[in-house]
């Protein structure tokens, strides 16, 4: 029985169910007049956004698509199916992204009308937001892989070895949108964020989300382009990158072994992602809390719908591993239980280092005592220090997954294990992306309360609510980091695999004596410290133009500190956007040139070592920046709760300093650092002909 039907099934149950999702939360009200126009502001700047966006990001997809094109039919380094896969991959992230956003900005006012209500019915309308985010994301992935599967296995009647390879390809346009995004969503909502609290909070003392701010709306902007958009087209990629790379892997394990077929090794990855959108909706049903829940018990409110779908994933893969491979392969089931394991793991890390609930950002907090730079020193401390456990999770998920699938005894077995798990680490997306989604419309539903003038207990609620979204934010930031490790592991393998079918007599020759992989070594550990340092100083300049307009409509506006005159938002918004847009280009564009030219001037053994340095620098210096920004954003809620002196105080002051250094951490260069370490190896494996053919050593 082929069991590869569960992937479009998948799909179609995944979309139904965001479809509901969304359904239900345009049922609720956006409350008051004022609270519907506050949204509309916001949603207002958000498709202003995206449409310039894509239409910038269209015409780099329009160029590489002609270059492939020619690629594709007038020579041999790669297929003519290569350029419409980069297209679709590209479309369908950047669609997860918008129809996420779209639903974001219409259930911000919603959850703060609900929030007035109590804790539990905001908690509902956001996490069922966060939801359509979620389930678009895998459903659509899913709809892509099945799509390109059987029109090249029925349709042109591919070889199944020929089907993976040119799959791989797609994954390209998928991580190229997803940079995009991430990156030019990342300086947009950081550049308003540290606009907004260093002039408003710090210099002027009002408080966070103040309707006085011109900078707030942009502010709420940026955190559906950012946090939603971008994080929508990030989290596509990865999901469809880990199956691609997994079922490629399987392909190359079994070709030797006539009791396993290639469909057989393919359909493994395929169906566990469709086994994981089931099991996230049922999840995320059990996922509620009681009123005035601590933040303990919405966190557990959470983690019960999460582990939840990991236990019944767990037990459902393996009655599908032993129907598809049989008992001699069962060790394949250990390496998803690996992954599983292994993500749950680095969650539950990664939000002891980044929530309040916690002793490490408690003790972040108390550093505020004694000024802004030892709250920096300290933040940059402790995000140093939580490398240490996902490094320690991700290297035992390796070795379990590699020999548990009989790498001792046939290494395309173990490597495939490998792919198998980070399979396994995001077959829980569906539910895990909910719960990271749903904060920023928690987010937004807070500044919403505070510029409506609500009931300051609805703002307690919405803080609350915010402070857990920071927490599982981080927690889907260390969680899509680990799977990028483990998919680009895997996408390495993978590319020496296609060096090996383009040139059969090609010799590899990686030793680190070699001094080609050397130099790729350190070339590949610089990218990422490059890469981040771009997205910083671009975070840096955009957020200076935000400063200077928010300063110049506190002096020329009059009346506007006193409540009297309406702040130009519109200014703001405009001046992020085209900021943002302008300043994203040059970091995307290191993922795409750099392999073309490490391997045209170092050949393939120096693209590999490229790729294994950017692979260990940037896992780890994005887990270092996506807790060390977490940490401190909760570091100052914690404050803001009442704690160390509350709002207004010193440590409340120097608490905002170490929050908005952390901004473009966490927001900005961490989580997109995960995408570049993909797209290297996407680009590498594309243009590996030509380099083949063309490289000087």
């Amino acid at each position: 029985m082929d069991l590869m039907f569960l992937t479009p099934v998948g799909a179609v149950l995944a979309i139904l169910f965001a479809v509901m999702m969304a359904a239900r939360v345009l049922k609720f009200s956006e409350g008051s007049d004022k609270m519907a126009g506050i949204a509309m502001n916001i949603r207002k700047g958000a498709n202003a956004y995206l449409k310039r966006q894509y239409m910038i990001v269209g015409i780099f997809f329009a160029a590489m698509f002609l270059i492939l094109l020619v690629l594709g039919f007038s020579t041999d380094f790669i297929t003519p199916f290569v350029p419409f896969a980069f297209i679709t991959g590209g479309f369908f992230s950047g669609l997860s992204g918008f129809i996420g956003m779209k639903i974001a900005t219409a259930a911000n006012a919603r959850t703060a009308n609900a929030a007035k209500e109590g804790l539990n019915r905001g908690l509902r309308v956001a996490f069922s937001a966060g939801s359509v985010m979620g389930f678009i994301v895998v459903g659509l992935g899913l709809l892509d892989l099945s799509i390109w599967y059987y029109l090249l296995k029925y349709g042109f009647s591919l070889p199944i070895e020929q089907v993976t390879s040119a799959m791989l390809t797609f994954g390209m346009g998928a991580s190229s949108m997803a940079l995009f995004a991430r990156v030019g969503g990342g300086i947009f909502t950081k550049a308003a964020d540290v606009g907004a609290d260093l002039v408003g909070k710090v210099e002027a003392g009002i408080p966070e989300d103040d309707p006085r701010n011109p900078a707030v709306i942009a502010d709420n902007v940026g955190d559906n382009v950012g946090d939603v958009a971008g994080m929508g087209a990030d989290l596509y990629e990865s999901y469809v990158g880990s199956i691609i790379s997994a079922s490629a892997l399987g392909v190359s394990a079994f070709s030797h072994i006539e009791a396993v077929s290639g469909d057989q090794a393919v359909t493994i990855p395929m169906a566990m992602a469709a086994i994981g959108v089931i099991a996230s909706i049922i999840g995320s049903f059990l996922v509620k809390t009681k009123e005035n829940a601590s933040q303990k018990s919405l966190l557990s409110a959470l983690r019960r719908g999460t582990n939840f779908a990991a236990i019944l994933i767990a037990i459902i893969a393996f009655p599908l591993v032993w129907f598809m491979l049989g008992q001699d392969y069962i060790g394949i089931y250990g390496a998803v239980v690996s992954g599983l394991l292994a993500g749950v793991g680095i969650g539950f890390f990664t939000e002891y280092f980044t929530s309040d609930s916690y002793k490490p950002t408690k003790d972040l907090a108390e550093t505020s005592k004694t000024g802004s730079a030892t709250i920096i020193i300290g933040g940059l401390s402790l995000g140093m220090k939580s490398t240490f456990v996902p490094v320690v999770i991700v290297g035992a998920s390796v070795l379990v997954s590699y020999f548990i699938s009989g790498g001792a005894n046939d290494a395309g077995l173990g490597l495939y294990g490998i792919a198998i798990s980070a399979v396994g680490m995001l077959s829980t997306l569906g539910i895990t992306l909910a719960t990271d989604a749903y904060g920023p419309v928690a987010d937004n539903a807070g500044g919403i309360a505070e510029m409506a003038g609500l009931d300051p207990e609805v703002r307690r609620r919405t803080d609350a609510l915010d402070s857990l979204g920071n927490t599982t934010a981080a927690t889907g930031k260390g969680f899509a980091i680990g799977s990028a490790a483990l998919t680009a592991l895997a996408l390495i393998v993978a590319y020496t695999d296609h060096i090996a079918e383009i040139d059969p007599n090609f010799v590899f020759d990686l030793s680190i004596k070699n001094p080609a992989v050397l130099i790729g070594l350190f070339i590949g550990g610089m990218l990422p410290f490059l890469f981040a340092a771009l997205t910083m100083k671009s975070v840096g300049r955009a957020a200076q133009s935000i400063v200077m307009e928010v300063r110049r409509q506190f002096k020329e506006i009059k009346g506007l500190m006193e409540g009297k005159a309406e702040a130009d938002y519109a200014t703001c918004v405009d001046l992020c956007t085209k900021s943002s847009l302008r300043e994203m280009i040059a970091p995307a564009l290191i993922a795409i040139i750099a392999p073309i030219v490490v391997g045209l001037i170092l050949g393939v053994n120096g693209v590999v070592g490229m790729l294994a340095g950017a692979t260990v620098c940037g896992f780890l210096l994005a887990i270092m920046m996506a807790n060390s920004g977490g940490a401190w954003d909760n570091a100052k809620k914690y404050i803001e709760s009442g704690k160390l002196g509350g709002k207004g105080s010193d440590c409340h002051k120097a608490a905002v300093v170490g929050d908005t250094v952390g901004d473009p951490f966490k927001d900005t260069s961490g989580p997109s650092i995960n995408i570049l370490i993909k797209l290297l190896s996407m680009v590498s494996i594309v243009f590996a002909g030509v380099v083949v053919a063309f490289s000087i050593l």
